[in-house]
């Protein structure tokens, strides 16, 4: 049988037709994203900003935390810096979840002293903070790390305005940082006085610290040239961390702890981060009757609380690890509390750590999310206000407080321990609320109580995190109690139930979040109004 020439001419055009049409609805899906934006939430707006200029350059929500995370260090270190620690749980856009440990760490020579250190050059141990971003980065981001690294470096070459927060904590640190050349020198005028909220400041220290890690990575801090210097300075001032630490001083992935809320998983972090009291907390409440009334909530909260923290000092213990998140415990523990006759408010601890008890801990949080489903949750922090309160000559960043007792008590090797929790929720694979905070021994308390309000009260994402909050203290209930949410307040008897008002802003945790909003498949941030952050947003193209 004979077809003819313009048969077979006409089957080839219409091929090629075919097989065009064919590319082009394949490169359509390939390009179509789960999400509808990308969105950033951190402690800084110049930290919010440098994430959204990584989603910007065709970044995702790792560039967005690695390039915030640095911009932090720069903008506001009184909080957290590269000579800190952090902790992160993530989820990537294929649903494995995963997390980094980048706590600081217990030198090698560490010898326990009876004389605790709440400051100085004995307090510091092994830095993380950088071990953590670069692995956070090189195993999930995108973008270069130079480009990451950019807004960073930027901001401490050129300079940036200082926020009324940041001076004002730094001038609460005068008296004491001005014993430490290092820390004068990068942190106070050249007349001994601190910055005012306004005034430009440029660290070209840090800038060149910061270079050495784009261009070098991890090997550009903790050996070399910056590492040297450390070691030098540290141990020309009593101090004992060595090259060794530093060099052996490695990031490693974060063990998950997975709990149960309101229908969805909790997915958070096991030691050094406290990830299972989170857990406990909200599984406890989980099974108790739901409150009717503001105060019944807040009632409720500092029971479960202050029962959840008495297993602080357990978590290390296997078999306890097991009974803390377990569900079923958490609904005795409810049964118990409602068989109760009154809920009384109890000591959580009687010789705590000093961190546990501290007035304001200074740490930073940031979430992120893209369209792709990338999101990250991270906290990072260098202790109390300005960490150690030392800075080495020539670098321009403060150093954590690690030893000295302000955590608790390590042997070498150990990681420091603390209230750092962030935290994840997802339903059916996804996530649909991401958070973290601030805030010392409340940032489990924060982050609980937000969570609570979202998932089981209905509240909006930013009115959860605006609504005030308690915190369970030696014999009382303390309650957030300043303006603008005192008509929004539980009204306690104080002869019936102990209970102390705190006026005072920003002390029971500063959140920043990320939420799915489900009918319009698109991330909804949330920045907590008692500090100085902002949410950035950024449409997918």
């Amino acid at each position: 049988m004979y077809f003819g020439t313009n048969f077979f001419m006409k089957n080839i055009i219409l091929l090629k037709v075919s097989l065009v049409f064919v590319i082009l609805i394949a490169c359509k899906q390939e390009t179509l994203k789960p999400y509808s934006n990308n969105t950033i939430s951190a402690a800084h707006p110049l930290a919010s900003l440098a994430g959204k200029s990584m989603f910007e350059q065709g970044g995702n929500a790792f560039d967005a935390a690695v390039a915030a995370a640095f911009t932090l260090a720069v903008v506001e270190p009184s909080m957290s810096g590269i000579g800190g620690r952090l902790q992160a749980i993530y989820q990537n856009h294929l649903g494995d979840i995963g997390g980094i440990d980048a706590a600081t760490q217990v030198p090698e020579s560490y010898i326990t002293d009876d004389k605790k250190n709440a400051y100085g050059y004995k307090t510091i141990g092994i830095p993380g903070v950088v071990a953590g971003l670069l692995k956070l980065h090189s195993e999930n981001g995108k973008l270069g790390l130079i480009k990451v690294m950019q807004p960073a470096i930027k901001f401490a070459t050129e300079g940036f305005k200082l926020l009324p927060g940041e001076a004002i904590r730094q001038k609460l640190a005068r008296e004491i940082t001005v014993k430490f050349e290092g820390t004068k020198t990068h942190f106070l005028k050249m007349d001994g006085t601190s910055f005012n909220a306004g005034d430009i400041i440029i660290q070209k220290e840090l800038a060149n610290t910061l270079n050495q890690i784009a261009l070098k990575g991890k090997a550009g801090f903790y050996e070399g040239e910056i590492a040297q210097k450390m070691v030098e300075d540290i141990q020309s001032n009593g101090g004992i961390l060595t090259l060794d630490d530093l060099k052996n001083y490695n990031a490693r992935d974060a063990e998950i702890l997975t709990g149960l809320f309101q229908g969805n998983k909790i997915h958070s972090l096991y030691l050094p981060s406290f990830g299972a009291i989170t857990i406990q907390i909200l599984q406890i409440l989980d099974n108790l009757s739901k409150p009717t009334s503001e105060e019944e909530w807040a009632l409720d909260f500092g029971e479960a609380t202050k029962i959840a923290y008495t297993n602080r000092k357990h978590q290390e213990d296997r078999d306890s690890l097991s009974e803390i998140i377990s569900y079923e415990n958490a609904k005795s523990i409810a049964i118990s509390i409602e068989k109760g006759t009154q809920k009384k408010i109890a000591k959580i601890s009687n010789h705590p750590p000093e961190s546990w008890t501290v007035a304001m801990g200074h740490t930073s949080h940031l979430t992120t999310a893209d369209a792709e489903g990338n999101v990250v949750s991270l906290t990072q922090t260098i202790g109390p206000n300005m960490g150690s309160k030392v800075a080495t000559e020539g670098l321009g960043f403060l150093y954590a407080v690690t030893l000295g007792g302000y955590l608790g008590e390590f042997k070498p090797g150990d990681r420091s321990n603390s209230h750092i929790s962030p935290t994840l929720f997802t339903k059916n694979n996804k996530v649909i609320l991401a958070l973290g905070a601030a805030g010392g021994s409340r940032i489990i308390t924060a982050v609980t109580q937000v969570a609570h309000r979202y998932f089981s009260k209905k509240q909006k994402l930013y009115k959860s995190i605006m609504l005030p909050r308690v915190y369970p203290f030696e014999d009382s209930l303390w309650i957030e109690n300043h303006e603008g949410l005192k008509s929004l307040n539980a009204e306690l008897d104080p002869l019936i139930f102990p209970i102390k008002m705190i006026n005072e802003k920003a002390r029971f945790g500063r959140v920043h979040a990320v939420a799915l909003d489900t009918i319009k498949n698109a991330w909804i941030g949330a920045a907590d109004p008692d500090w100085e952050g902002t949410t950035e947003y950024f449409e997918s193209p």
